[in-house]
């Protein structure tokens, strides 16, 4: 078929062809080449392959992540697990405190009961009734670490006979008469920290206890207080202790009053006392026993223990010991703090040679009642 092509006008057949005005619509189709309808279906595919080549992008990136072959290189060891931190002495300590009140206590039957920190314990072979004795005031006394997860615990126990009347009852004069002739007794028991299938952290005993004899005394450390001496009434320090303890333990008195700048301190409540009477000072450094009526300079710092007697609402005095720092300010002793516990002395330093011949070895400088070095 040949196709027929638009006439041109008259004035469009004179006109030179390169300014010809053709009307692309006037066309045959086949001449023009893609019809309307294939423009539309085609824009529509190139629209959706770029829509799909948007979703499929990261989907390919992250395939090609995941397939990729795992980088060469030395291994990494992994860490070994750690039992919680709730597993240590503490916890030990307790754990035998209940082991040694079951064991005092065990008799003929009782072998699961034991099981529970020993398990080898169901093969023991166990005499006599059970409960004829009894753990009272259990403590323990000495807690050492003899390998790693592994404690030796020392457990003080007041143990009592359980006494029977004639008609089966507790005897209780009997049992009086026995606890005041029972002494403490001391059972050294072995504790390890134990790790169950689930992952749960817990302890065990590792044998049964064994009776051992009382600890040695510890010798308390040196402190560095002087000598405990009588609390005179003129001395300054006495004053602003006496102060002090009486407005803290009786509620007498405001407390602020008596501490320095900057200390926060509460008085106890509700007053269990209602008298304080002051006995004895130790005061940092002092040696001598001179009497002293005057408070040094400004900004001073001297540590001291007190020890008194306060006297209850029954009116039974109670000693009791303090360990205080006191400021000096304005011409007056202050409670800087109320210390937690008496301070040890340092120990002993070793002096080194001279290197000089013949030279001595320099002598540490004196300190003042303030704990700092004298000029």
């Amino acid at each position: 078929m040949k196709p027929v092509w638009p006439r041109r006008s008259a004035e469009e057949a004179d006109a030179p062809d390169s300014e010809a005005q053709w009307d692309i619509d006037e066309w045959p189709q086949d001449v023009v080449g893609w019809s309307t309808g294939a423009q539309a279906n085609t824009a529509t595919v190139i629209r959706w392959t770029a829509w799909g080549l948007l979703v499929l992008g990261p989907l390919l990136g992250v395939f090609a992540y995941l397939s990729a072959p795992a980088q060469t290189g030395p291994s990494q060891k992994k860490p070994t697990a750690v039992a919680p931190a709730a597993t240590g002495a503490q916890g030990a300590a307790g754990f035998a405190q209940l082991f040694v009140a079951a064991f005092i206590s065990a008799g003929e039957g009782d072998q699961d009961e034991l099981a529970a920190y020993y398990p080898d314990a169901t093969s023991l072979r166990l005499e006599g009734d059970s409960g004829r004795r009894r753990g009272e005031q259990l403590i323990v006394v000495r807690l050492r670490q003899t390998d790693r997860g592994v404690w030796s615990v020392t457990v003080a126990a007041r143990i009592t006979d359980t006494q029977l009347a004639a008609d089966g009852r507790p005897d209780r004069k009997a049992d009086a008469q026995a606890a005041a002739a029972q002494s403490v007794r001391y059972f050294q028991v072995p504790i390890a920290t134990a790790t169950t299938a689930g992952g749960a952290s817990g302890y065990t005993a590792l044998a049964m206890p064994a009776e051992v004899a009382a600890p040695e005394r510890i010798k308390a450390p040196g402190l560095i207080y002087g000598p405990m001496r009588p609390a005179l009434p003129a001395d300054p320090r006495t004053q602003a202790v006496t102060e002090f303890l009486t407005a803290y333990l009786t509620g007498a008195g405001e407390l602020d009053r008596y501490l320095a700048p900057g200390t926060q301190l509460a008085p106890v409540v509700p007053a269990p006392y209602t008298g304080v009477a002051v006995d004895t000072l130790a005061i940092e450094g002092e040696k001598g026993t001179e009497p002293v009526t005057t408070v040094p300079a400004d900004g001073t710092v001297l540590r001291l223990l007190v020890a008194l007697r306060a006297t209850g609402h029954d009116e039974v005095r109670v000693p009791l010991t303090y360990a205080l720092t006191l400021k000096a300010r304005a011409g007056r002793w202050e409670i800087a703090s109320l210390d937690g516990a008496p301070t040890p002395a340092a120990p002993a330093a070793i002096t080194a040679p001279s290197s000089s011949a013949g030279g001595t070895a320099p002598s540490a400088a004196p300190t003042s009642a303030a704990g700092t070095a004298a000029p």
